[in-house]
């Protein structure tokens, strides 16, 4: 039904806008009596064959919600009813921030595929939090990454700012230095800055009551040579793991007519340079740290593919644009199928 009758009527507006309807008409939906219990119902698989046990904490599925689509943490209840085992929020920033000017996101339908320049649009780490406050039961990552006017040399206040801030409230954290969207933001990936700020950010978890899982998120364009550094780095930090892959700023292979815009690329051309990136990682580490695999997932095979790779989680975001909360479903179901 989400493909034939909802999907086309959704993709016949603009991106952006069509986004902030459906976060409410789920929102204003969840709250008909018994609606939680129907979305549960339709798009939830229960089986404890399909818990994960990664870095620590426990997944009730290995499907997740990638960052970007719940940015300021206002929906994570309503899409934790369509099956999600877990829900990342953000990127979020210490200050709240406009992003880059309209229009920043851009579907290519021919080539199942979505563009998007938004840079780190949010309402700031402290509003999110006070909504998480309000959480119950819902597994939270939070992906943090820094203001769009702080300059690389300052950037690490703004990542301790914002683990502060969330420490009490989310599972795990996603260190994003990897979005194409923020100005220098990518420099940050470069061995001696990220070996610094990780190191920073793992001194000051060693502090809490509670060490929280810090994961790095990476781009998809990075070199054989730098994903070995990758490797070092995350063994040299003792991380909990990586998140593989971000958006990429390649236009390989692309037919749509809206190829060119500027911005990161996610969706099925993605599909094979992240399993890619998984395999190496995977390979290279002798599996010395778990990775959450994201990327061009749109059906079962794809996220199964990804697992076998070398991934003990996964994450959808274009792929639940294109093939909807069904997409969840058949991947659990899949999973149980192998077992």
């Amino acid at each position: 039904m989400y493909k034939s009758v909802i999907r086309p009527i959704l993709f016949g507006f603009d991106p952006e806008k069509i986004h902030y309807f459906t976060f409410s008409t789920l929102r204003f939906l969840n709250k008909i009596p018994g609606a939680k219990s129907v979305f549960k119902s339709l798009y939830q698989v229960d089986d404890k064959r399909l818990e994960r046990e990664v870095f620590g904490l426990k997944f009730k599925n290995p499907v997740g919600l990638a960052a970007g689509f719940d940015k300021d943490a206002k929906l994570y209840k309503e899409l934790s009813n369509l099956g999600f085992g877990f829900i990342e929020i953000g990127t979020l920033t210490p200050k709240g921030q406009e992003g880059n000017p309209k229009k920043r996101l851009f579907r290519l339908k021919e080539d199942s595929a979505i563009i998007n320049r938004m840079g780190f649009n949010n309402g700031g780490v402290f509003e999110a939090v006070e909504r998480l406050k309000k959480n119950n039961g819902v597994l939270i990552g939070g992906n943090i990454g820094k203001n769009k006017l702080t300059p690389n040399e300052d950037a690490v206040s703004d990542y301790e700012i914002c683990f502060d801030a969330l420490y009490d409230y989310v599972d795990y954290f996603v260190v994003n230095v990897s979005s194409p969207n923020t100005p220098n933001l990518r420099a940050l990936q470069d061995k001696e800055p990220l070996t610094q700020l990780l190191q920073t950010l793992q001194q000051k978890n060693t502090t809490k009551p509670k060490q929280k899982p810090i994961l790095l998120k990476i781009a998809p364009d990075l070199t054989d040579e730098q994903l070995l550094d990758i490797v070092d780095i995350v063994n040299d930090t003792k991380i909990a793991g990586v998140i593989a892959t971000n958006t990429t700023i390649s236009r390989e292979g692309l037919t749509s007519e809206n190829q060119k815009e500027t911005g990161g690329l996610s969706g099925k051309p993605l599909t094979k340079r992240s399993t890619e990136v998984i395999r190496f990682l995977s390979e290279k580490s002798n599996k010395s740290f778990p990775i959450i695999g994201v990327g061009g997932i749109h059906s079962a095979e794809d996220a199964l593919e990804k697992l076998d790779a070398g991934a003990s989680l996964v994450q959808l975001y274009t792929g639940f644009i294109y093939e909807g909360p069904e997409l969840i479903k058949k991947i659990n179901k899949k999973l149980l199928q192998k077992k």
